[in-house]
């Protein structure tokens, strides 16, 4: 079995249309995949509807949800969600809104650095989806400020530059209990760089996290196995993907170039199927 379970789309941040992000993971020769874009469960609909005329493929619907912990940004993935829950759309929709407002902060602090560029350009980025920094980033590249969407973020954008701007985030406990109030499975992504990461996921399982991304696109065999040991310790099932974004960098990570392993896949399936 190949499963990338980590993948986004214009809903949010991805550059690709659900229906082709779907078309592609069968190109690459997936058989399962998961669209977990941030904030949101937008394009989970489209992707499922293409899908069902595409056998070769199984989709899963997913999200991405941005926490906040003390000194670090915490990704909780969901997978198998009920994505017409209206609490989940409600709380996801109120999250969305505090990106809104956290762009324009964002945009005010660029101008008073002597860059500006329009609300209204990042906006058109977003192609009505969630609006996220990639958006802000490449409307610095388009202005020429930037040489990189990367250097947008480690000089202006990112957790330390000068433009930087917090936004409501629920905690990631919150974030786990949404997920399994939506009927979903709840999965700590990229966790390698979480500030006291034991310690989290001791909370976090006892509100009933099933899973860690051990297999992360970005990963060298070195962290994965560091992660892997954690996964064990814990009793977590070790997921996989890319967090593909079909940004075009020379240094993207390709989807299906990390995988979760099929047994897995398996225990999510047997999880979601209980």
């Amino acid at each position: 079995m190949k499963a990338d379970l980590h993948l986004h789309t214009t809903a949010s941040d991805g550059r690709l249309e659900p229906e082709a992000l779907v078309r592609l993971a069968i190109e690459k020769g997936l058989d399962t995949i998961a669209i977990t874009d941030h904030d949101t469960i937008d394009g989970v609909v489209t992707a499922l509807a293409v899908a069902k005329n595409l056998p070769l493929l199984t989709v899963i619907p997913g999200v991405e949800i941005n926490t906040d912990a003390p000194h670090s940004e915490v990704h909780v993935l969901g997978y198998f969600i009920d994505y017409t829950d209206r609490n989940l759309a409600i709380s996801l929709h109120h999250l969305r809104d505090s990106r809104k407002d956290r762009a324009q902060k964002m945009i005010v602090k660029l101008g008073d650095l002597g860059m500006k560029i329009d609300w209204q350009r990042v906006q058109e980025l977003a192609q009505g989806g969630s609006i996220g920094r990639p958006h802000i980033a490449k409307a610095l590249l388009e202005k020429g400020y930037v040489s990189s969407e990367r250097q947008a973020f480690d000089n202006y954008i990112g957790r330390n530059g000068p433009a930087y701007v917090e936004r409501e985030k629920l905690l990631p406990v919150e974030a786990v209990r949404l997920i399994i109030g939506a009927k979903g499975l709840p999965v700590l992504a990229h966790p390698a760089n979480i500030d006291n990461l034991d310690e989290l996921i001791i909370e976090l399982k006892a509100a009933g996290l099933v899973g860690i991304e051990v297999y992360y696109g970005e990963y060298s065999a070195g962290t994965v196995d560091a992660m892997l040991k954690v996964a064990h310790r814990y009793n977590l099932i070790p997921t996989g993907g890319t967090d593909y974004h079909a940004f075009g960098h020379s240094t993207e990570i390709m989807i299906g170039q990390a995988l979760s392993p099929s047994k897995s896949v398996e225990s999510l399936f047997a999880l979601a199927n209980k």
